[in-house]
């Protein structure tokens, strides 16, 4: 036939999905899932024949690494061998596999992510979990299949006595679908299991009382909740909050150090240290000093505070959020059925799966054994017939040429037994042996009518493996590691929160520089030296560990935490280094911030409105808009707390109103409503809230005058209202005292108006 006969036409888009399909598949199954009747893939699966095959018992010495890996890539997995290396290096390391299935001698890699020394350095052997798994493979008790060549047979999967998928867990990535399954605790897991045996109408709930949650081989401390548990187990489908474990370490002097002594699952102890250190060197972790690693054997890492008042929970609450010190364990138990199809799985399904294993090895183990007996007491019927006979069998074998015809036709016996005679040692023939076979065949009948009534009754056998689970926990089950604990309320961290706390006073120039020097000492502001042509435009008090805003022209506010404001030594820095302002904006005003403290917002046109403190906060550089004009000419007054239920204010033509505050409205921004009526072209000068109790009281910058709330009678009126003249002597210009607006806090040259 000629290659052009040969030639099919098809779509190409046909072929295409078909071999990618193809492709898929043998991803999904020959790579990538566990199968949930032994828990491995086929790599795993590989490796561990192939070390049987090299007698490569616990009992037994290791091998050289290379060695296995050249086994199992050239009789059964047709693949690199670093990739079969490095399968094999996973299931050595304690780290990674809550009960490991190789038993590696040599440099297998650490927790730091240190990677395993090369094969040819390295030796393994299995461990008594993987010969638990490989036990009875010999005995016909699963499917034997060729290997790509041919040439061999290989276990399609293992006997699997331990049940191995959910207490090793695994992990993949196939096409189009994934697996994350996590260890659990092999003692829970045949508890569950047993259960299962006993009721097998137990729901999940009901199995989650013996399996509560994943046991990793790290340890550490599951904080999801319970609910979120059970969705997972019931979905097969969820995420896990895992926390590493952590106690505060006493020192001398009432010091004190945080040490962590488990990490959680698959995080790399020296990324962490990594990530943490980072954290501190770029100031966004000011409470600690120092992190370090004094692990050994057992992993220690130390956390020094930068002050002994500061609360070790917040600090850990911070890293949990900021570090890898707490993880979202994925969980998604999609695995290869019996059937070889990819399926996602709950708890209970997974675990009647291996229980159906083993159900289907016992039974197979049951046929095997009984097969073999009948195989016995069929041979051991034609020796009974020698010692019953033996002068005749001696004398046709004697006779003929050909023995085995005539002993057939004599006893009624089969070609089989009649061999089985002929190959008979002399020493069999003497006369205890008889004793020895009738012995031997009242045993074997025994035993072959108990295996009848275990191969007809399910009760039965499910009896047998209820046993054998029993003494697989004897053998395997061993005290959980990761602590379960309820998710307790979260702790709402705030940065302000883990700095310490000390007095300081914000310096703000006129020319946009700002910094803050230690204390609440204010007549240490005029000792202050500022640039050429620069002087004060407000200074005011706060702690470190408090929130500072500061309001620019444009209405937009930006803040920031105290303690990140240059110390006092220099001039400070200029605002457009901490944040990025508008070009031609200025900074026109700065206060402390409470987020659940009322502010009071006013405008020099006259608008004002009430806000809450965290309206003011903002963590973008670039700021957020909070006031908005009603006209181009109009820019912030101040914004003072809300400290009474009145509201005072004075314009440039000296009049003066008073009302109360609760004619303003609440506004988390906008341009709020006329607090005093103004003339054509004049302005606000000051704006004050005030107790009715305490009353007001007004500066000239030459005397002071106290008025209470009875002697701000003519000035009471509704907001909007034009409000009278100020008190005589006061006329020619006055601001309320302790707004800020004083000529000792608003810098030099004070004229009545701020800006």
């Amino acid at each position: 036939m000629a290659d052009s006969d040969r030639i099919q036409d098809s779509p190409i888009r046909l072929e295409l999905e078909s071999r990618y399909l193809a492709y898929a598949l043998s991803t999904i199954i020959s790579r990538s899932l566990p199968d949930v009747r032994d828990g491995l893939k086929p790599v795993h699966r590989r490796i561990l024949f192939a070390m049987r095959g090299l007698h490569l018992e616990p009992s037994l010495p290791p091998k050289k690494s290379a060695r296995v890996v050249g086994d199992v890539i050239g009789k059964y997995h047709p693949h690199g061998d670093q990739a079969a290396y490095d399968a094999m290096v996973r299931l050595a390391q304690e780290f990674a596999a809550r009960y490991p299935l190789v038993d590696g001698q040599g440099n297998f890699g650490n927790v730091d992510g240190d990677g395993a020394a090369a094969m040819r350095y390295t030796e393994a052997r299995l461990t008594r979990i993987a010969m638990a798994l490989l036990e009875d493979i010999d005995q016909d008790t699963v499917p034997f299949h060729e290997t790509y060549d041919g040439s061999m047979q290989e276990p399609g999967v293992l006997p699997a006595r331990f049940p191995n998928l959910l207490a090793n867990g695994s992990s993949g990535i196939a096409v189009g679908m994934s697996t994350s399954i996590p260890p659990h605790n092999v003692g829970e897991i045949l508890n569950a299991c047993m259960a299962l045996i006993d009721h097998d109408s137990c729901t999940v709930v009901d199995l989650m009382k013996h399996v509560p949650g994943p046991d990793f081989p790290t340890g550490g401390i599951l904080v999801s909740d319970a609910d979120e548990r059970r969705e997972a187990y019931e979905t097969g489908r969820g995420s896990l909050r895992l926390r590493a474990r952590w106690h505060k370490e006493p020192l001398d002097h009432g010091l004190w150090n945080l040490v962590v002594t488990e990490i959680p699952y698959q995080v790399q102890k020296s990324r962490l240290i990594e990530r943490i250190a980072i954290l501190i060197t770029e100031k966004k972790c000011p409470f600690l000093v120092d992190v370090r690693d004094e692990s050994d054997a057992a992993i220690r890492i130390v956390l020094e505070p930068r002050s002994s008042r500061l609360d070790p929970d917040m600090i850990m609450a911070y890293l949990f959020k900021n570090s890898e010190l707490e993880i979202r364990f994925t969980i998604n138990f999609n695995v290869i059925t019996g059937q070889m199809r990819p399926e996602v799985m709950n708890l209970k399904e997974l675990l009647q799966a291996w229980l159906n294993h083993r159900f289907e090895v016992h039974t197979r183990r049951a046929r095997h054994e009984l097969e073999k007996i009948d195989q016995r007491l069929h041979l051991l019927a034609a020796h009974l017939v020698v010692h019953l006979n033996i002068d005749e069998v001696i004398a046709i074998i004697k006779e003929n040429d050909d023995p085995a015809p005539p002993l057939m036709a004599r006893f009624s016996l089969d070609a089989e037994q009649a061999e089985a005679i002929l190959n008979m040692r002399l020493r069999s023939l003497r006369k205890l042996e008889e004793m020895a076979i009738r012995g031997e065949m009242a045993e074997k009948e025994a035993r072959a009518v108990e295996l009848r009534h275990l191969l007809a009754s399910p009760e039965k056998m499910w009896g047998d493996i209820r046993a054998d689970l029993g003494q697989t926990k004897k053998a395997f089950a061993d005290p959980r590691r990761t602590t379960l604990e309820e998710a307790n309320k979260e702790i709402t961290l705030r940065p302000e929160d883990l700095v310490q706390k000390e007095p300081v006073t914000v310096i703000l120039s006129q020319k946009g520089w700002v910094k803050a020097i230690k204390g609440h000492d204010l007549s240490a502001v005029e000792k202050i030296r500022f640039k050429v042509e620069d002087d004060l435009l407000r200074a005011f008090t706060s702690y470190s560990n408090q929130q500072v805003s500061f309001v620019a022209r444009t209405g937009k506010v930006y803040s920031t935490l105290a303690h990140r404001l240059a110390d006092g030594k220099g001039f400070g820095d200029p605002l457009s280094v901490l944040f990025d302002i508008d070009s031609g904006d200025k900074v026109l005003w700065g206060l402390t911030v409470d987020p659940d403290r009322e502010y009071f917002v006013a405008t020099r046109l006259s608008q004002g409105f009430r806000i809450l403190g965290k309206d003011l906060l903002t963590s973008h550089r670039s700021g957020k808009q909070v006031i908005s004009f009603k006209d181009d000419d109009d820019y912030p007054l101040h914004i003072h707390p809300v400290v009474g239920s009145m509201v005072a204010a004075i314009s440039r033509g000296r009049n003066m109103l008073v009302c109360r505050s609760e004619e303003f409205p609440l506004l988390s921004k906008g341009k709020g409503v006329r607090i005093l009526k103004l003339a054509r072209d004049e302005l606000m000068v000051d704006v004050i809230t005030f107790d009715p109790a305490a009353g007001v009281t007004l500066d000239s910058g030459k005397k002071t005058l106290t008025l209470a709330l009875d002697d701000l009678e003519p000035w009471r009126g509704y907001r909007g209202s034009r409000g009278r003249t100020l008190p005589f002597g006061f006329r020619s210009g006055a601001v309320f005292a302790g707004t800020g607006a004083s000529p000792l806090i608003a810098g030099k040259g004070y004229t009545g108006e701020l800006f």
